[in-house]
């Protein structure tokens, strides 16, 4: 077993976090999957997509790690991010993480969840990326549109927002990727998957720049080939 301690959208590119004071636009539980329906959708321009990478696909993994069942470990140098399962078993997740100078470390809990979340740009990156020529709203509406994506689950650190995320994204070939301000982000499918599995007071172990999390033991050991083909 090994401690790991290795060292979230580009300014141009139009990410989500710093600060944000994000908005849920929950749905009826009837549809809980299908965007809202939206007027005077601000479209984001983006440049050409790539495909996700193949290792950054979700898959059942062999975690060897001494944290409990239900905590999630976020390990922003490979760009995964975790939910053990106990037994030595995890779900891992690819994710993208926060570019250079937007990299965190340390120990938070999900202080609360949205479906489809409204996204309030911070001020500061209203007027950075008006520099740069991107004029920002000052609030969109959730939907397939938004930088947060499907789902956000707000990370707290003694009961106050740090303005971290685990969210969706709109664009997905930015997984793998350092490219946002910090939070953490995922394609729509997996942050959906995540949601569900995690209940608000879930403990997130943030691996990073500055060794904040302190001492973590995990060891991926690869692709549960058994409970991948045949599921449980």
């Amino acid at each position: 077993m090994k401690s790991l301690i290795p060292a979230v959208m580009a300014a141009g590119m139009v990410v989500s976090c710093m600060a944000t004071a994000a908005t849920a636009a929950t749905l009826s539980a009837s549809a809980p999957h299908v965007a809202p329906a939206q007027s005077n959708v601000i479209r984001v321009s983006q440049p050409p997509q790539g495909e996700v990478k193949p290792q950054f696909q979700r898959r059942v993994v062999r975690l060897v790690t001494d944290e409990e069942a239900g905590t999630i470990i976020v390990d922003t140098n490979n760009k995964y991010l975790y939910l053990v399962e106990g037994d030595n078993r995890a779900r891992r997740y690819g994710i993208g993480v926060g570019r250079d100078g937007f990299g965190w470390s340390g120990v938070v809990k999900v202080g609360r969840k949205a479906e489809w979340p409204g996204w309030t740009p911070p001020a500061e990156m209203r007027v950075r990326e008006a520099k740069n020529g991107h004029k920002l709203p000052a609030y969109q509406e959730g939907g397939e549109d938004n930088p947060l994506g499907a789902r956000a689950m707000y990370l707290y650190r003694n009961g106050n927002d740090t303005a971290f995320r685990i969210h969706g994204t709109n664009q997905p070939w930015s997984i793998g990727l350092n490219m946002s301000s910090g939070c953490i982000r995922m394609m729509n499918k997996d942050v959906i998957d995540l949601y569900d599995r995690v209940p608000v007071g879930t403990k997130v172990i943030v691996v990073g720049p500055g060794n904040k999390q302190g001492e973590v033991s995990y060891q991926d050991r690869g692709i549960d080939i058994l409970r991948t083909m045949f599921g449980g």
